[in-house]
């Protein structure tokens, strides 16, 4: 069920009523600072699982309308997750939405780090790359989550502190190509 056009206005500025969470500041400046926060760490997740696909051998004709197999559920993750990344500017700032798009972006890249470690086959650094791709996942989520609705600065900072070491480990691994 979709809200109308007014209804979406109302909702919109009861959401800029709510208090801030975790002491963040609401002003548009540190609106617009949380925004290139989170679209920093989506674009590192989208880049960290492309580079994966490239490992793993995954392309973007992968991409399926109705993803049935790990390379077209890879693809079609990443491809989802990027192009909504690319229209965040579009939109009015909004703290919970751009982190909902950084989670996404990270999920995406942990199932594609599924897919590079089932390509790289057992072993330490694929299983940490896999590990840290999951913890990066789980970090943006609890970023985007109902506690911090993308504005509490410790778990933005735990978020991108994730990415970071999923990128490092992927990297170590030799997914990175």
């Amino acid at each position: 069920m979709s809200a109308s056009h007014g209804e979406k206005s109302q909702l919109a500025s009861v959401d800029a009523e709510v208090p801030p969470r975790g002491g963040a500041a609401t002003s548009e400046e540190a609106l617009r600072d949380l925004r290139r926060q989170h679209l920093a760490r989506g674009r590192s997740a989208i880049d960290r699982a492309r580079a994966l696909c490239r490992f793993a051998g995954i392309g973007e004709q992968d991409a399926r309308p109705v993803p049935t197999d790990p390379a077209s559920k890879a693809a079609t993750a990443v491809r989802l997750s990027a192009q909504a990344l690319a229209r965040v500017a579009e939109a009015p700032l909004d703290p919970a939405a751009d982190a909902r798009c950084a989670r996404n972006a990270a999920a995406a890249a942990a199932v594609v780090a599924t897919a590079a470690q089932a390509h790289a086959g057992a072993g330490e650094l694929p299983d940490a790359a896999h590990a840290a791709a999951v913890r990066a996942s789980l970090a943006s989520g609890q970023a985007a989550g109902q506690v911090g609705l993308g504005r509490d600065e410790a778990l933005n900072r735990t978020a991108d502190e994730a990415e970071a070491a999923a990128v490092a480990a992927a990297k170590a691994a030799g997914w990175w190509v």
